[in-house]
């Protein structure tokens, strides 16, 4: 599909759950109709990542090729999302990407969760080279919107609903890009595709509709000072539907625009001007 590119969009699809997710495989296939799609994954689970590369010079990484129904051209990559889009980003893969996909996660990254999520943190990556993205995750039915879910509970996963929110988006992006490295955050109710019925711009909330309260350390069997750590989870919570947790509890798709870290414009810190000069002159 060629929009304001004047060619064929490229497009990277990635996640944080490795190669062989299921929501990978579905998002590449419904937004391949749109671009040219180079599926470009961690070779292995990296949730919680956020934009981690790693240690570069103590690690070997490789890529494999590998075989996705519907998608030419794939990879795994010994490493996590981030670390896939700026390989790809510096020219590994053949030209940049103009997009980048990221999703379908299990679990919606909303809130906090915004801060720690490997979906988002390939598509911030992507930012730091101009390049916009879009992440795509889907809430859990019967589980709750944050987090990880078991194999078990994303068994019967609705992937089809995030993926055609997706594929419009996307369409969207070629036909109209929006500013070079825009970063959109999206999070689809984990409901049939018919049942969908609205979509929010959200800010990004600050509170999780159901915080771990509490981390204890249990003793480890038979290993002295070794622990478990158990957590515990709070009270639900509710939150205003203006918020990206509010919005997909409310069972409404999120849209959520993210913005690269800035400094923060405050008042000169008296204490720390002191500390500092004692041995140091401002400039």
């Amino acid at each position: 599909m060629r929009g304001r590119y004047g060619r064929v969009m490229r497009i990277m699809v990635t996640n944080d759950d490795g190669i062989d997710s299921v929501g990978l495989h579905v998002l590449a296939r419904a937004v391949a109709e749109h671009g040219d799609v180079t599926v470009i994954a961690p070779d292995s689970e990296y949730s919680g990542a956020g934009a981690a590369i790693g240690a570069l010079w103590q690690a070997q990484h490789e890529v494999h090729e590998v075989s996705i129904e519907g998608i030419e051209r794939a990879y795994s990559v010994s490493g996590a999302p981030a670390l896939c889009v700026m390989f790809a980003r510096m020219g590994a893969f053949g030209d940049p990407p103009d997009l980048i996909v990221s999703g379908i996660n299990p679990g919606a990254n909303v809130g906090r969760s915004v801060y720690h999520s490997g979906t988002i943190g390939a598509c911030l990556t992507g930012r730091n080279g101009g390049i916009s993205g879009i992440a795509v995750s889907q809430s859990v039915p019967h589980f709750g919107v944050e987090g990880q879910a078991w194999d078990d509970v994303v068994a019967d996963m609705p992937w089809e609903t995030a993926a055609a929110v997706a594929a419009d988006l996307v369409a969207a992006f070629v036909a109209d890009p929006p500013e070079a490295g825009s970063v959109l955050n999206v999070n689809v109710p984990g409901v049939p595709l018919a049942d969908l019925t609205s979509y929010r711009w959200t800010e990004v909330g600050t509170a999780p509709p159901r915080a771990m309260s509490t981390a204890t350390l249990e003793p480890k069997h038979g290993h002295l000072g070794a622990y478990r750590v158990e957590l515990a989870w709070g009270d639900a919570a509710e939150l205003s539907p203006e918020t990206d947790t509010g919005a997909i509890m409310n069972g409404e798709v999120s849209l959520t625009w993210l913005s690269r870290i800035v400094a923060e414009h405050r008042p000169r810190h008296e204490a720390v001007e002191a500390a500092l000069g004692r041995r140091l002159r401002p400039n």
